[in-house]
């Protein structure tokens, strides 16, 4: 099995299939086309020999299991998790994907016309995959890695212990789940069927990357009620909804945007905002790696809205806050560190020094670690999620499907 050919053309099938989450639906799953991914996969896997294919058509959730070699049925049962939505932010309709064979290093003009450039000086990360393939969007839509790269991943690895049942494995387990861009990937997960000691999301970013510390994250909308009356007569009459609105976003801290912070900063980044003079809404979401920091931020949203109501009336401002995931950290040290320890011996065999950094983001893991199965985070080979400078390298890509046949060998 040429496992590079094989993932390669798996993920070009997968990043076709349009599966954009929405946070404004209020559905689960959040969007019906998901399930269109999902539906693809169950087939894929039960044509390749996977044991106990289900795909739980209301909820949209994948699961399989790959069942322990002769000799290995007393160890641990190990599951690989990835979602199959991607971010609302750009659209995945008609993604088409461009393939650049033998990277020079150069910047790449994503739809030919000059308007989006792949640019070395703004992503110098570009540097590091000089003479290897890159597959990047057209420049119209996002590319979907995040996650049809772990997608194609694990079922690449499925592919591979399946037709090679000389390589002796313990017992895996496989679920692809919906919705966790939008933070509900594991709402409706049924961990009896899913049936797993331990699991890896595989939802990171360059090859070599291993996480098990993620944000703490909440996610905010604010509805405001103005008052519209004629510009004429607007004297101390009018309440202008969308200015109320720019005037909260200005009383939050400058310095906690995304775009200033990195590392373990925390940060309020505004994703929506939309309005007239007599209803606005706005929308956040809030994140900080320490719990004291996350609390204070969550208070200081609502501190604002009550200082708004005060200027302006009661009812101005409606705040909708919801916790949406916790830091992992808690539940993988000290006792299920050897998630780590495992990945990291692999990760060395593959040629990479691993790079243990936190998520300036969330997983399905992070949900799944405090609902009692520990689950740290693996890479995926791809670059600048959400928006249409994304890309992947293929070469890590094939990297990191080893990686996750040389963890399912060692369970």
């Amino acid at each position: 099995m040429d496992i590079c050919s094989v993932l390669t053309d798996k993920f070009l099938r997968y990043v076709k299939v349009d599966t954009q989450s929405s946070e404004t639906s209020g559905k689960s799953p959040s969007t019906e086309k998901q399930k269109n991914l999902g539906r693809m996969l169950t087939e894929e896997l039960r044509d390749m020999g996977a044991d106990e294919v289900y795909f739980d058509d209301e909820h949209c959730y994948v699961y399989a299991k790959i069942h322990a070699s002769d000799g290995r049925k007393d160890g641990k049962k190990l599951a690989f998790i990835s979602h199959m939505d991607t971010s609302p932010e750009v659209t995945d309709e008609n993604v088409n994907p461009r393939i650049v064979k033998n990277y020079d290093g150069k910047d790449i003009d994503l739809g030919g016309d000059g308007k989006y450039i792949l640019s070395t000086e703004k992503f110098p990360a570009l540097k590091n995959y000089v003479g290897q393939t890159l597959i990047t969007t057209d420049g119209s839509t996002l590319l979907g890695a995040d996650d049809k790269a772990g997608v194609s991943e694990i079922m690449t690895m499925a592919e591979y212990l399946i037709t090679h049942p000389e390589e002796k494995h313990g017992e895996i387990r496989i679920c692809f789940t919906p919705d966790e861009e939008i933070g509900e990937g594991v709402d409706h997960i049924d961990l009896d069927k899913l049936d797993a000691d331990y699991a890896y999301t595989v939802d990171g970013g360059a090859f070599g990357e291993i996480e098990y510390e993620n944000f703490n994250a909440a996610g905010v909308r604010v509805i405001i009620k103005g008052v519209s009356v004629h510009p004429g007569d607007a004297k101390n009459t009018m309440v202008n909804a969308s200015l109320v609105a720019i005037e909260l976003n200005d009383l939050l801290p400058k310095n906690q945007r995304p775009d200033n912070t990195e590392g373990y900063q925390g940060f309020y980044h505004l994703t929506d905002m939309k309005g007239t003079v007599d209803e606005a809404e706005i929308s956040y979401i809030i994140r900080d790696h320490d719990m004291s920091k996350f609390l204070e931020k969550k208070a200081l949203m609502s501190k604002i809205c009550d200082v708004l109501n005060q200027k302006y009336g009661a009812g101005t401002c409606e705040l909708q806050m919801r916790d949406q995931y916790y830091n992992m950290k808690e539940k993988i040290e000290p006792e299920n560190i050897f998630l780590i320890e495992k990945a990291k011996k692999h990760m060395r065999e593959l040629g990479q020094e691993p790079i243990i950094k936190p998520i300036r983001g969330g997983t399905d893991g992070a949900r799944l670690s405090f609902m009692g199965l520990p689950c740290p985070n693996l890479c995926t080979g791809g670059h600048n999620y959400h928006g249409r400078f994304e890309y992947a390298c293929v070469e890590s890509m094939e990297k990191t499907a080893k990686l996750l046949i040389a963890i399912a060998k060692d369970f």
